[in-house]
């Protein structure tokens, strides 16, 4: 890594670290590939040493399924990754400028000063403050705000944000979050069959206690078995908690570079830092998976997670970061909020009401009750059944 003496060579290190963190999923890919050969060959295998070996002369014909099913995956998340996140966050697009002048109007000048494509803008009716940008491409690309965040934010400050969610955009974190987030769960897949063979070993072992002794002699015994499912079950342990470790380890070196774009795009750290305050008295949104979380621009649960397991920096060291290398001055914590509005604590979590999509869609109007996240809520989960991070 270079020696990081300013601000375009903290982004560049950044840059390189998620690059080399992204290179180990493929080898993590062929890890969970070689746990599901293990438990295929455990019952037939004579030796330990045998078994290892048979299942390295399988991993060439595991590995092409599971680059199908990424494939599929991935090709899923391109073409439906707004309508997905729109509906789980209940964000409303802003299809007018008239709707929300302010925000479009900000946006708009931040782009056109470094000729980016317009990105398609939404709100979340919460009190809560956040943001996120989304889409695999420029031209599908979109930014989310909270109406409390454009609430709380001064003109500079809501520019600031905007800003570090076009860098998301321009420095492509939003494919690489979807990449990402498509190896996770195709590892997560593998983890879910190693599971599902096990299973599988268990009753076919208890099954088969009455066969006859040529047929149970095929196989190395009991204790073959038994070393070669360990060996399986340590190896597909070890390669999804790796893979939770690395998703959530290029999140936090993305918040860096988008603070980092931020300012090249603004001029203006002292803005992003105070933003950055702001959001942190109330970031809210809980009641959203943890997976779509990791694309906010602060999150308090998953930035107080204990060392490699945060997906977001604590806000201190964000704000440090800008001190030290962009020359910004901080204002210090500012003093906690009171709990958010009891009506939205009381409204409950967005997957309580399964409502079909097309029932958050009856908006009476872009500031109406019908276009809040409630409105909108789905049983969708964009990347299957929440797990860790």
């Amino acid at each position: 890594m270079l020696p990081a003496t300013g601000l375009r060579t903290h982004a560049w290190n950044t840059a390189l670290r998620s690059i080399l963190l992204l290179a180990g999923f493929p080898l993590l890919l062929a890890m969970m590939g070689y746990a599901l050969a293990l438990l295929l060959v455990a019952g037939d295998a004579p030796t330990v040493q045998d078994g290892l070996r048979r299942a390295a002369h399988l991993l060439p014909s595991i590995i092409p399924l599971a680059l199908l099913v990424a494939a599929i995956w991935f090709a899923i998340a391109w073409f439906s990754h707004n309508r997905i996140l729109d509906l789980v966050t209940g964000a409303k697009r802003v299809t007018d400028p008239r709707e929300e002048p302010r925000l479009w109007k900000l946006a708009e000048a931040l782009c056109i000063s470094r000729g980016m494509t317009m990105p398609r803008l939404a709100v979340i009716e919460t009190p809560a403050r956040n943001a996120f940008a989304s889409g695999l491409t420029p031209k599908k690309a979109g930014v989310t705000v909270t109406r409390g965040l454009m609430e709380a934010l001064d003109d500079r400050e809501l520019s600031a944000v905007i800003g570090h969610e076009l860098a998301h955009i321009r420095n492509g974190d939003a494919r690489l979050g979807v990449v990402a987030a498509v190896f996770v769960g195709v590892i997560t897949l593998v983890t879910d069959s190693v599971w599902k063979g096990l299973r599988v070993m268990r009753f076919t072992r208890i099954g088969g206690r009455s066969r006859s002794s040529s047929s149970s002699n095929r196989g190395g015994g009991g204790l073959v078995v038994l070393a070669l499912v360990a060996i399986a079950i340590l190896i597909a342990v070890l390669a999804h908690l790796l893979a939770l470790v690395l998703r959530m380890a290029l999140s936090r070196n993305r918040e860096y570079l988008a603070d980092a774009g931020a300012v090249d795009l603004t001029q203006d750290p002292d803005a992003m830092i105070s933003a950055l305050r702001k959001v942190e008295q109330r970031p809210g949104l809980a009641e959203v998976p943890e997976q779509v979380r990791a694309l906010f621009l602060h999150d308090a649960k998953l930035s107080r997670a204990v060392g490699w397991f945060a997906t977001h920096p604590p806000v201190e060291a964000r704000v440090a970061a800008l001190v030290r290398y962009a020359g910004g001055h901080d204002p210090g914590k500012l003093p906690d909020l009171p709990p958010e509005p009891a009506q939205a604590a009381a409204e409950g979590p967005l997957w309580t009401d399964p409502v079909s999509p097309a029932a958050g869609g009856a908006a009476s109007g872009p500031h109406s009750p019908g276009s809040s996240p409630q409105a909108a809520r789905s049983p969708w989960r964009p990347w299957g059944p929440r797990g860790p991070g």
